[in-house]
């Protein structure tokens, strides 16, 4: 049987291209090499029956952001309940917590607040400029000037030696590395700090929303669209090679630069494959997974209500943590970021009953679990947390490649995120979706704009083929 167009992966970028090109008019068959649909978007019961795990990504910032999420009008489609705290940061005996509401987070950060808001209220205000800036290609010129400026200022204060100007608490500075430590990797870098700036303003206009029921909602929906126009997804079939794809008019690979090197290996040009060994992979993550008997017994009752925790310590301290790993090495006292959807969303877990997930950041490949470092953290801040764990799961990074084939090694962002790697992702190109072979298309992370639930690269890269072909983009509109 023919198609016009195959997508290899059904995480959120594949998905996005499928839905985009099924949209154009084109018959679509989507492959994905595990027996469920999602990739970083999936939610499955890992503990124990009855919680319901993200996989992957769990609180979705770029779900009201995205240039692509919005044009599909993902807010309704799926019940994304954003919290009125976005998320908390202990330092100390004192938290610091980012509301939605921007006047109040700046009030609570007493002396420090006029400079918190000074960095990010010019953001706040350009929201989706800004996240349209940063979604675009770094070789595009910008659409939105202002935004542009706030985002470029803002980026160059917060990513070099100068981020601690006009701060004079620890709270504050921390809240802002807490965010941009999303990001693995050193700090103060600029490709650290413009994501964090961005997710840090997201946090005060839109929110950071979870989605009722688990981060599948989000794949359940675009395959739903999918379906509703033609197309079909196959699981249970891993791609080995191009020639395997031989079937189809147009393919987009949803898969890191390392497995698209590999499939391609009979096809792809030497020197586009050379590019593609060279997206260097980033540091990968420890992640843990915990059914609990109840809620987190945090000591600062305010961290009850957030469902991101960033726990790490200070600025300074994150600084030393994240560089530990960058060096390779696994740190005592490890930034680790948590989630806890049961406070906002019940149907996660039995009644009465609570889920979390965690992670730590861990060299590329590390096959050590920190699981009892992860809780040791916890612990830390919440006496009496490990009393209430009935079951549990360890992800090692050495093992994340079971969640996606894109996060071998534990690397989430599928190429560590550097200024070199976001303007070559994965070559340096205005279209670097589109690869040397003719109707071939990559649409991973390891593509322009980089890592996150956005769908981006899968949208960018549909409508690069559609040009190719000829054929006008479509609407995504739910009414189309």
């Amino acid at each position: 049987m023919t198609v016009d167009a195959v997508v290899v992966g059904a995480g959120p970028n594949g998905l996005a291209a499928a839905v985009t090109l099924a949209r154009a008019g084109l018959s679509v068959e989507v492959l994905e090499a595990n027996d469920w649909i999602g990739g970083g978007t999936a939610t499955r019961e890992v503990t124990l029956p009855g919680f319901r795990h993200d996989l992957a990504s769990a609180v979705h910032p770029m779900a009201l952001a995205s240039p692509f999420f919005r044009e599909f009008e993902l807010s309704d489609r799926v019940d994304l309940i954003v919290p009125e705290v976005s998320y908390a940061h202990p330092v100390s005996s004192h938290a610091g917590v980012a509301y939605r509401d921007l006047d109040r987070t700046v009030e609570e950060l007493g002396r420090d607040g006029s400079t918190y808001e000074r960095l990010l209220r010019p953001i706040v205000e350009r929201a989706d400029d800004a996240a349209d800036f940063a979604m675009s290609s770094l070789l595009r010129p910008p659409q939105h000037l202002a935004a542009t400026a706030a985002m470029t200022l803002g980026t160059g204060w917060q990513g070099t030696p100068a981020w601690g100007w006009g701060f004079d608490d620890d709270v504050a500075p921390s809240m802002l590395t807490g965010v941009a430590a999303h990001v693995i990797g050193r700090h103060p870098r600029l490709s650290v700090a413009g994501a964090g700036l961005l997710l840090s303003a997201l946090a005060h206009a839109g929110g950071w929303p979870v989605p009722r029921g688990g981060s599948q909602s989000i794949a359940d929906a675009m395959v739903a669209d999918l379906q509703a126009h033609g197309g079909r997804v196959r699981t249970g079939v891993d791609v080995t090679s191009l020639a395997e794809l031989d079937y189809a008019k147009v393919r987009l690979l949803d898969v890191s630069a390392g497995s698209l090197e590999q499939i391609g290996r009979d096809r792809l040009p030497d020197r586009y494959r050379r590019a593609l060994r060279g997206l260097r992979p980033g540091p990968g993550v420890s992640k843990l997974d915990l059914a609990l008997d109840g809620p987190v017994p945090w000591s600062d009752k305010r961290l009850s209500q957030a469902p991101t925790i960033h726990l790490g310590g200070t600025r300074a301290q994150i600084r030393q943590s994240e560089g530990e790993v960058a060096a390779g090495r696994l740190p005592e006292a490890p930034y680790v970021l948590l989630v806890q959807p049961s406070v906002v969303d019940p149907t996660r877990a039995p009644q009465g009953k609570a889920v979390l997930w965690a992670y730590t950041h861990v060299p590329y490949g590390c096959s050590v679990d920190r699981s009892d470092v992860i809780l040791d953290t916890i612990e830390q801040h919440a006496p009496g947390t490990r009393d209430l764990v009935l079951g549990s799961h360890a992800f090692p990074a050495s093992r994340l490649h079971e969640v996606s084939a894109n996060f071998a090694g534990g690397d989430f962002a599928s190429g560590a995120v550097s200024m070199r790697q976001l303007a070559r992702r994965p070559i340096l190109s205005p279209t670097p979706w589109r690869t040397p072979v003719a109707g071939t298309y990559v649409c991973s992370g390891s593509t322009t704009p980089g890592p996150s639930v956005h769908g981006m690269a899968g949208w960018s890269a549909a409508r690069t083929a559609l040009e190719d072909l000829g054929i006008d983009a479509p609407s995504l509109s739910i009414k189309r």
